[in-house]
């Protein structure tokens, strides 16, 4: 993720000036500004922690004087009870910044746990699980930190860096030829060197797919394991394989073992839960 320090510095002021406005008034009516403290970020449920490297750079944003002390790293497994940083710092720095920063790590940890626990169930079959677009806007970036500290891979990070012919493209166009050869046409004029996806809902548009040929994977959109399964055979490795639609911890293994390439879910990120963390401040 190229220039992530900038995006994440640009997140954090924005998010700062959102929340605290014009000033923090309850700390400033009751805080005096020379009381020093330090706070520990502590889980309170079993997960994997994401957003370690997020809170160094939010802390050091507040306070450059900060001192940061992280007791574990990015992608570590915690229990309740872990002790995840520890942040020294003046109390009302510590006080004004803490909602901020466990809002962003507990979803970034939410993400990175639900991805772990799906790539623990696919990891001795060789499927790479990926990502998808469905994320909030403005937080794209960090949810797709969240996936890779996980274990998962980022698909496209949007509309630009990957073509990806939908159904409702090919509706919109009229055929499935006509969709992957307006794509060829415009990545020719443009000088585009971006991979094709398709997207087929049945094996009416699969066949369609493997008559044109033109394209790098096929998505397979909605296809429970056994049919999956015969779909994959019927490409017999000409293209990449992606399944997709309605894939989660508890079906995700049965979709691996029928040999597509790629499993993508918007499971992992947009409905995870955050993970339950608190951070308590005290008198230094």
């Amino acid at each position: 993720m190229d220039g992530m320090y900038e995006i994440v510095d640009r997140y954090i002021r924005a998010a700062l000036r959102e929340d605290v406005g014009t000033g923090d008034v309850t700390t400033e009516a009751i805080v005096p500004p020379s009381l020093h403290a330090r706070g520990w970020w502590i889980a309170k449920q079993e997960g994997v922690v994401a957003g370690v490297a997020f809170a160094e750079q939010f802390w050091k944003t507040i306070d450059a004087n900060a001192i940061v002390e992280p007791r574990v790293r990015d992608g570590d497994a915690v229990r309740p009870g872990t002790a995840i940083m520890c942040v020294r710092s003046d109390a009302r720095t510590l006080l004004t910044g803490e909602r901020t920063m466990l809002n962003v790590v507990q979803y970034m940890s939410g993400i990175a746990t639900q991805v772990r626990r799906m790539v623990d169930a696919i990891r001795d079959t060789g499927v790479v699980l990926l990502d998808t677009r469905k994320v909030l806007p403005l937080h794209r970036h960090l949810a797709k930190w969240a996936v890779r500290i996980g274990g998962g891979q980022n698909y496209r990070m949007g509309l630009y860096d990957r073509y990806f012919i939908k159904n409702n493209h090919i509706d919109l166009c009229g055929s499935t030829r006509q969709a992957i050869e307006a794509v060829h046409r415009h990545r020719a004029h443009m000088g585009l060197e971006l991979p094709i996806t398709i997207e087929v809902r049945n094996f009416d548009e699969l066949e369609e797919v493997l008559q044109c040929g033109g394209v790098d994977r096929i998505l397979l959109d909605n296809f429970d394991p056994p049919a999956l399964r015969q779909a994959v055979q019927l490409v017999d490795g000409r293209f990449e394989t992606e399944a997709s639609g309605g894939i989660h911890p508890g079906n995700v293994r049965a979709y691996a073992l029928t040999g597509v390439d790629y499993i993508s879910s918007g499971s992992l990120t947009h409905s995870v839960r955050a993970l339950d963390m608190h951070f308590r401040i005290e008198i230094s």
